[in-house]
């Protein structure tokens, strides 16, 4: 694959324009080559959309690290 497609499906996964799944599809092998590959283009990894069954799961997820860092203040 070439270093511009690379780059270029680094940056719709960023945005949040093509999953994971997609780049497994299309040359990704490792998800550790994903995350160097947003950090060295200055992206972050998308965010999990709030909605469908995992929900709850993910609003409990907050609340204990809220509740963590809350502990460390």
């Amino acid at each position: 694959m070439a270093e511009s497609d690379r780059e270029r499906m680094i940056r719709q996964y960023a945005a949040g324009e093509i999953s994971w799944h997609t780049m497994r599809e299309r040359g990704f092998d490792s998800f550790l080559d994903d995350l160097a590959g947003l950090g060295a283009l200055g992206l972050r990894q998308p965010v999990a959309p709030m909605e469908g069954p995992n929900v709850e799961s993910q609003q409990r997820a907050s609340a204990l690290i809220r509740e963590a860092l809350k502990a460390q203040s």
